[in-house]
Formats: structure tokens, sequence, C-alpha cells
């Protein structure tokens, strides 16, 4: 399809294009840069909604620093190749796939070649779509059509169990596993679920509508088919569009007013983005820390909005800390009140989480809230009731420069004195390294790999 006044091709989900770069996705063949190149996403974000597209190339991965949106759905992957070259063409395929979604086109082109050198395709239309060839394996599974891109952004992390795996250096990574991604340590109040833990390979996709999200996820998926699978999946939501300001979690507080501030490039050169001390496919890229973090909703509800604020240590309704009157007022850590107490509890929240009390620590919070029903659980605390519950809280997600000077440093020592730590149980989650962007031409992980 093409515009009357312009001979630029319309590359969108409504305009299946046949090209080499699908093709070759779908039969899992090498794609080269020069192919990858050819993606241009130039055409699509002009036929996209205006504001529905997020930027995909660039020095810095998008859905770290990008506006947060409504909606994630993250999933952790389990490498079944020993095969190094298994890999790139995997992230190969992933790059262009997560190009051409975030741009409103579908995962491959839909002429669903199963070889390049046969091409099929039925000029028959259906509605607004030209068809594939039902002889064929179709590009892109269909869910998404007719749906904007809704600012889809996919990020790309690597796990420890990509460069060593039960001791065994399996791709010959070792030597450029950073130091910074360690082995996660085991804090006072984890009871980690194993299936929900860990995994070699990380994507988040974000965006503003949670099929775009999921069709994101579901495409990847399906190109790993052979060289990895999924181990674990997450799903993640943000009050919806008419809320302003910072988005409450499910415990009813505002969750991240102490976030260092995105637009300031020194802030996220000091707290977010790694540099000359880890290996150089790391360098502009960023450490992900995810958590699964089941809340005892009804253990909560049940308490004096007094204790929560005490707990949390901040005002529930407006936001502001204990004795202030406004959310970004400053948190003050040595006022008293009248009787000599501290205003904010030495076991209050946001006391143990603030950058004063861990030496100037800060990490850039992105957390989303989940529901996935109802569970029978036990609680860990009184009234240590054992019932069907809801399995619903917080799915936390922060980028750091450092973990072991950012979330682990922290968290150390939350585990272990957090008032809401009675509230909240960490059931599952992981840390990813998650490499630098791409320029067009280049595919996530390029530099790892051609460094090996």
């Amino acid at each position: 399809m093409k515009r009357k006044d312009d001979s630029t091709p319309i590359a969108s989900r409504r305009g299946f294009l046949t090209s080499a770069a699908g093709i070759a996705a779908i039969t899992g063949t090498g794609i080269g840069t020069d192919v990858l190149a050819a993606g241009s996403a130039d055409a699509a974000v002009r036929s996209a909604p205006k504001g529905q597209t997020e930027p995909f190339w660039g020095p810095h991965q998008g859905g770290i620093l990008t506006p947060q949106q409504k909606h994630t759905y993250f999933a952790a992957f389990d490498l079944v190749t020993d095969q190094q070259g298994d890999i790139a063409k995997l992230l190969q395929s992933w790059t262009l796939a997560a190009e051409r979604m975030t741009t409103g086109q579908t995962a491959q082109a839909m002429d669903g070649g199963l070889s390049p050198a046969v091409v099929r395709v039925n000029t028959q239309a259906y509605g607004s779509h030209a068809t594939p060839d039902p002889a064929t394996l179709a590009g892109d599974t269909g869910e998404a059509l007719d749906l904007n891109p809704a600012r889809l952004t996919v990020t790309f992390g690597f796990g420890p169990g990509l460069f060593v795996k039960d001791g065994n250096d399996r791709y010959g990574l070792a030597h450029l596993r950073p130091e910074a991604l360690v082995d996660m340590p085991k804090f006072a109040s984890d009871q980690l679920v194993e299936a929900q833990t860990g995994g070699d390979l990380s994507v988040q996709a974000c965006a503003d509508d949670p099929q775009v999200a999921f069709h994101a996820i579901r495409q990847l998926a399906r190109l790993a088919d052979g060289s990895a699978q999924i181990r674990w999946v997450q799903t993640g939501f943000l009050p919806n569009a008419g809320s302003s300001g910072t988005p409450r979690n499910l415990m009813g507080f505002k969750d991240g007013t102490i976030n260092p501030p995105p637009r300031d490039p020194k802030a996220m050169e000091q707290f977010v983005w790694a540099g000359t001390e880890g290996p150089n496919w790391i360098r502009g890229g960023s450490y992900m820390v995810v958590r699964r973090i089941r809340i005892a909703l009804e253990h909560w509800d049940q308490m004096k909005v007094a204790f929560q604020e005490q707990a949390v240590g901040r005002h529930k309704y407006t936001g502001a800390p204990l004795g202030k009157k406004n959310e970004r007022d400053e948190l003050d850590l040595k006022a008293t009140d009248s009787d000599g107490n501290l205003v904010v509890p030495e076991n209050a929240h946001v006391r143990l989480a603030a950058a004063a009390t861990n030496d100037g620590a800060q990490i850039l919070r992105r957390p989303y809230s989940y529901n996935v029903g109802a569970d029978v659980i036990a609680e860990r605390w009184p009234p240590w009731r054992q019932a069907l519950e809801y399995d619903a809280g917080l799915f936390f997600v922060c980028y750091q420069r450092d973990p072991r000077i950012g979330f682990i440093k922290i968290y150390e020592k939350m585990s272990k004195f957090d008032t809401m730590n009675q509230f909240v149980t960490h059931v599952g989650g992981g840390l990813f390294a998650c490499p630098r962007g791409a320029a067009q031409g280049e595919y996530i992980g390029q530099n790892l790999l051609q460094s090996a």
C-alpha cells in the first residue's frame, strides 16, 4: 500500500509487507546486519497515530526511562540450546521482531514463507487484510491486528545463567560476565518459589494496551522455539487513564515518589547506566531487579490508617512524608514530636529505603501492581491464618548502575527491619543485565556475542 502523494510503503499491521528479514526470522536462518538496517521504522512511525510509538533504536534500551506505560508482561526464559550461534540467531530475530512491533507492524511479514526461496502470498483480501497462504506458517498470531502500538517497548536482559550455569561455561561467555551481575543473596524475608525465580534471558514488554504487551511476548516466545523456553511470566498494571501524579499501589499508597529524576542525565549516569567499571557490552545498559511481592491485603485492610501511615512513613491520602503536607516535601528523618519520638519511625518503610540511610544509594523504581485471583495461602505473621486470599501485590521492577550498591544494599536492611514485612512476601524474581541499546544495523547483545 502506498500513499497517493508518497512512494514510500506504509509498513503497519494493516499493510503486511513481504521482506527477506521476515522470511529469515521465520526460518531461523541468520539475519545479517544489512537486513536489520533495512528494517527501518520510519514509514511505520509516520503511519502510526501520533504519540503511540516509542523509539526502539538508540544508545539505551526503551522501557527504562520511558514514561511508564499502563501494562506490562514480563517473561524469563531458559536457554535449551548448547550452541552459541543459536543465541545470536535468536537475538537477531528478537531484535527485528521487537522493532517491527514497537512501530505497529506484525512481528514478521505476513507472507508466512517457510523457505526464503518459496514465498507464497494469497492476494485474496479478507476485509482490510491480505491473507497469507493457509499452507504456510503465519508470521504473526494476529491478536494485535487493528491495534495501535500503544507506546510498546521491549526490554531485553541477560541472567547469570547465560554466562555460567551449574558451574558450566556453556557458551564461552563466562569471562564477559560483569562483576555486578551477581547471584542474588538470600534475604531474611524471602520465600522464593523456584518456578518463579531466575532465568537465562528476560524480556519485558510494556504498553498502554495489555493485549499489545502480551502479543509482543507471545511472538518472541514463538521465535525462541528450539533455542529457549519460558521459565516464568508476570503481568502487571497501573491505574487507568484519568489518574495523575505518582500511581498508587494496592496498599493505597503512592509508589515511586523518591525516584531519581529520569530527565536528569547526570542522575541517570550516576544511578542507572552502567559505566566503564563493566565490560564494553554493558556500558550504557543497566541492571534490572524484578521481585514478585505478594501482599496480604486481607491483613493490611484490617489495620487502622494511622498504623498504615506509621508503617509506610507517609500520609496515605496526600503521599506527603509524615509531618508534612505535600508529596514532594523533603523527607525529614530527624524530626521528632512533642514527646521526643521520631516522626518517621525507625522501622518505617521510607526511612529504610531512603538514600540518606543507605550511603546515598538510589535505584530507579518502575513497579506495577498485579492480581492473579485467589489461592489458599498461609500467613507468615499473626494472625497466622490459612485461608483463600488474594494472590495479588506488587511486581517490583527497578534499574540501577550496580545492584550491589543499589537494590541489594537497600533491601538487605529492609528485609530485616521493615514493619511492612508482616504484610509482604517476596515469592519470586531475578537479576538481569540489560545491555545497551542497538543502533540500526545491530542487534541487542551483539557486542557481547562478538566479543566471545
